[in-house]
């Protein structure tokens, strides 16, 4: 079909290129929830810093991912998802199966490097939990994408 002179080039939106809309929406939950996360494993590390001094590894990683993953879900709900319609019960009980997985694995990871390096200080071992828990992110950030607040009951603003 022929363009009149002077017609608007501008790219479809709407029904023909659903994927626009998307695609922003992608990138301002990725933005989101890497800067939250960010705040959260710096949050988290020097929390166990802090716990490291009176208790043991799991302790210390089970109270600070505990206290971070309540206010990580938090804020991911009202600020990375908050177009979907998920209640708050929901979005923490996901998060709550996440929370186990992200403890095994951090503790886990932490218990193997003192295993390696007995002598290793507190902040060596804060360092691998930081690296680990950027790791455990990654799977956080998807399942909660695609399972909590997942597609059909997403509303948009």
């Amino acid at each position: 079909m022929a363009r009149l002179k002077g017609a608007s080039v501008a790219e479809p939106r709407g029904p023909l290129r659903p994927d626009v809309p998307r695609r922003r929406m992608w990138s301002r939950e990725v933005g989101w929830f890497v800067a939250i996360g960010g705040v959260s494993t710096v949050g988290q590390a020097l929390l166990y810093w802090g716990l490291r001094l009176w208790w043991p590894p799991a302790v210390a990683n089970l109270v600070s991912l505990l206290v971070l993953t309540v206010l990580n879900t938090e804020a991911n709900r009202r600020l990375t998802f908050r177009h979907a319609a998920t209640k708050p019960a929901r979005a923490h009980l996901g998060a709550g199966a996440l929370f186990l997985l992200g403890y095994l694995v951090t503790s886990g990871a932490v218990l193997w490097f003192r295993h390696e390096r007995p002598g290793a200080s507190p902040a060596a071992e804060t360092a691998v939990l930081a690296a680990t828990s950027v790791a455990v992110t990654v799977v956080r950030f998807a399942v909660l994408r695609l399972a909590v607040f997942r597609g059909p009951e997403r509303r948009r603003d």
